[in-house]
């Protein structure tokens, strides 16, 4: 069986940003390691997303759309925020504000459909799911409005503005791929070799669920540490950290 480029570039870049992504969210912010893994992530992201989009396309499954472009732009804001300097801002922030905000309209729109149409969704996900990302993009829609606003962001809210786009979009990856049709984890193993040698019983849905939520359980508790925790203030080692972690994405 035969495979379009397009499509083994996409199913290549999903693998390497979830490893990739991973180790950027377990690595100390502002090392040096953690900035390899996050400069992997966002180029295997943004493949990947890209890949997505025109997949969905092509193969007119429309209902896919909404989530490539959401991972795109959630990525794409998210490696500048740690580029920038404190209180940076561009031109193009108020024009990339428009894709989280029809995004997420859209997003909330289509929920509200399916709640009104009688029987189980025909693409399977549940209308829930709709408003769970809908409102995600329109909280950053609503990040990026007050950004702008109040002249960009600083100390601890860049990287909370950071941490939570990147790992949101972690998180859309690894719903699609553990949560997506056919059994995507035990498909891979198995074309390795590996999957042959392993119970099929391991491969259920709760274990896919537990590695799909697994980015919003680091999330929180990056978050937490960001904006709570007194080690992590804008003096002393976290002040320092935050301009490491600026200073070697410029690398």
């Amino acid at each position: 069986m035969s495979y379009s480029p397009i499509l083994i570039a996409y199913a290549c870049a999903g693998n390497v940003g979830l490893l990739s992504g991973t180790a950027a969210m377990c690595f100390r912010k502002g090392s040096p390691r953690h900035v390899l893994a996050g400069k992997i992530f966002v180029a295997s992201m943004v493949t990947m997303a890209a890949g997505a989009v025109y997949l969905t396309i092509v193969r007119h499954r429309p209902n896919n759309l909404g989530g490539g472009i959401l991972t795109f732009y959630l990525i794409g804001a998210a490696w500048p925020t740690a580029r920038r300097g404190e209180g940076e801002t561009s031109r193009y922030d108020w024009v990339a504000l428009l894709i989280p905000l029809t995004v997420g309209s859209l997003t909330w729109m289509s929920g509200i459909e399916k709640m009104r149409t009688p029987g189980p969704p025909k693409d399977g996900v549940p209308s829930g799911m709709h408003f769970f990302l809908g409102s995600a993009a329109l909280l950053a829609a609503a990040g990026d409005v007050r950004l702008r606003l109040r002249g960009g962001v600083f100390g601890a809210k860049r990287l909370a503005r950071h941490l939570w786009r990147m790992s949101f979009g972690l998180f859309i990856a690894a719903g699609s791929f553990f949560l997506g049709p056919s059994n995507r984890p035990l498909r891979l193993l198995s074309a390795v070799g590996i999957g042959q040698h392993l119970s099929p019983a391991i491969f259920g849905a709760p274990l896919y669920l537990v590695l799909t939520i697994l980015p919003l359980i680091l999330l929180i508790f990056w978050l937490i540490r960001v904006r709570f925790a007194k080690t992590h203030k804008n003096t002393g080692p976290w002040r320092l950290a935050q301009n490491r972690l600026c200073l070697c994405a410029e690398i």
